[in-house]
């Protein structure tokens, strides 16, 4: 194993008590985690019946002993870095990963020290085939973008260890496409990166009289080739943002 091999399973390891129990967490409260313009969108969401429900079975398989991703200090991280009145950009995924160590409440984005997962991957190669870039081998933490004003939305917020889509019926998505709604409703402009035919579904409340919709295949090795390779999104993205007199996203900035 070599020296950077043996750095990464530390980082790893060092990464599982956090995930281990309830006891281990702070407690999961929307309130205390959305200290900013979200709060007051979705104060009314977060008091009905189905979200406490959500909280109240994340905390319950916690305590079962379940290791549940991300930790709940990350699990609203998208709506954390990215406040509401700073908005332009949204990316829509399914859920978060569910390795060790690579969650952290932004879709596609892993910590720093994680390597890169082959969507990511495949995001930075269309960015640099875009626009010329040159994006990092090894560093897939997208917190940037979020503080620009990107939304890295997963329509569910919570993952079981190993088991993908395993809190995709617990009640995230009527929160997550609460969040679309609002935005769609309060916001002009807006530009939705849609890839995949899950993300796809979403078109279904967002007015396309008022915003910018591109779609294109999910960038998983599995669908890249069938055109998210080429689409331009980062750059038709940019393009309508400057045409509305706003900053272009800095995608290569880390």
């Amino acid at each position: 194993m070599s020296i950077a091999q043996k750095q990464l399973f530390a980082e790893k390891q060092d990464a599982l008590p956090a995930f281990q129990t309830s006891n281990d967490q702070q407690p999961l409260e929307a309130g205390s985690a959305l200290a900013n313009s979200w709060k007051d969108v979705l104060a009314d969401e977060r008091q009905k019946p189905y979200f406490k429900s959500i909280i109240a079975k994340i905390e319950a398989e916690r305590k079962s002993g379940k290791i549940i991703f991300p930790a709940n200090k990350d699990i609203f991280n998208a709506l954390t870095l990215c406040p509401f009145d700073r908005v332009k950009v949204v990316i829509i995924g399914q859920d978060p990963y569910h390795g060790p160590g690579q969650a952290h409440g932004l879709c596609f984005s892993v910590k720093p020290g994680i390597p890169l997962p082959p969507s990511l991957t495949n995001i930075y190669k269309e960015i640099e085939g875009d626009l010329g870039l040159k994006m990092p081998r090894n560093y897939g933490c997208l917190e940037s973008w979020a503080r620009q004003g990107v939304l890295l939305l997963n329509a569910s917020l919570s993952v079981r260890a190993g088991q993908a889509g395993s809190h995709s019926a617990i009640g995230w998505e009527q929160f997550t496409d609460k969040i679309i709604f609002e935005l769609n409703r309060h916001k002009k402009h807006l530009v939705f990166l849609l890839w995949g035919s899950f993300a796809k579904k979403k078109c279904g409340i967002i007015n396309r009289n008022l915003h910018f919709v591109l779609e294109a295949p999910h960038p998983s090795p599995l669908s890249a080739q069938r055109g998210f390779f080429g689409c331009k999104h980062f750059s038709k993205t940019n393009e309508i943002l400057m045409s509305r007199g706003l900053s272009p996203i800095q995608w290569d900035q880390f």
